[in-house]
């Protein structure tokens, strides 16, 4: 539970409003999920040696679900997984996207980022709808939807962050649209205008992803229904603060508790009528 704590603000499923008695279960599949991202994302160990890290983590995921392991995150996974019938081809999932992470640093195609938001995103919504006992596949594949707007959101707010970081998530089919190549990206040749036609395609993905995600809602328990519903409003808001970046490759988008207090009843009135049509626009 420590280690989990450790990042807590930073975990948008392990707030106050999921249920008391699913915290402990949110708490250890986060502290498993962030061990791994950290031995993926460890600078100074070579990527042979980030990747068999993964490789021994996983052989401890496998081993965890049938017998005890003396470690702290498998005994409460562990308990997580059999209490709640998690889904563990989800952790799996998980571990693709954190391997990836190792070795892969910019995607040729939509195709080749939706695979690893796949891996990287959809897996903690699957896990999420499983504690809450929601199986339906018709869920699944609204959040499938959502935790990638969500994961790609999180992507065009921190360009400026990850393109230094040796990172570009900028498809390069978007970026032939302005004669653009993910290695100029890298080395930071175009200019936040030079990019736009790349950005405005891949606001247009995220946007229509957020609008099938928005269609879980009325599938969901009430409490979860309000969660998500504070997720969903919140990545909108802040993609549509990226769009109006003028600079997005040195700015990121910042939004203020007055805007965040405001939003609050808008997340309340789609709680309450989850089936009322969202206004889904885009500058």
């Amino acid at each position: 539970m420590r280690l989990a704590q450790q990042h807590y603000e930073n975990f948008p499923t392990a707030s106050r409003l999921i249920r008391r008695k699913l915290r402990p279960a949110v708490a250890a599949i986060y502290a498993f999920a962030r061990a791994a991202d950290d031995m993926a994302d460890e600078g100074n160990a070579t990527a042979a040696k980030r990747l068999k890290q993964i490789d021994a983590w996983e052989s401890l995921l496998e081993r965890c679900v049938d017998e005890k392991i003396d470690h702290p995150v498998f005994t409460a996974l562990s308990d997580a997984i059999n209490s709640f019938h998690l889904p563990v081809e989800s952790l799996h999932d998980l571990l693709i996207a954190f391997r990836m992470d190792v070795s892969i640093h910019s995607y040729a195609t939509r195709d080749e980022l939706m695979f690893y938001c796949k891996h990287s995103a959809n897996p903690v919504g699957r896990l999420m709808l499983a504690l809450h006992g929601v199986t339906d596949s018709q869920a699944q594949h609204y959040s499938d939807a959502l935790c990638t707007a969500l994961q790609l959101t999180n992507f065009w707010q921190d360009l400026n962050r990850d393109i230094p970081n040796g990172r570009c998530y900028l498809a390069e089919e978007w970026l032939e649209k302005a004669d653009i190549t993910s290695e100029e990206v890298l080395h930071g040749e175009p200019s936040s205008e030079q990019l736009k036609p790349a950005l405005a395609e891949a606001y247009a993905v995220t946007w229509k992803l957020f609008e099938e995600g928005a269609k879980i809602l009325p599938l969901l328990p009430f409490r979860l229904r309000l969660q998500i519903a504070a997720t969903l409003h919140g990545g909108m808001a802040i993609l549509q603060a990226t769009t109006q970046l003028e600079d997005p490759l040195n700015r990121r988008p910042a939004l203020t508790s007055g805007h965040w207090y405001r939003l609050a009843g808008t997340v309340l009135a789609t709680a309450l009528r989850p089936s009322r049509p969202l206004n889904m626009e885009i500058a």
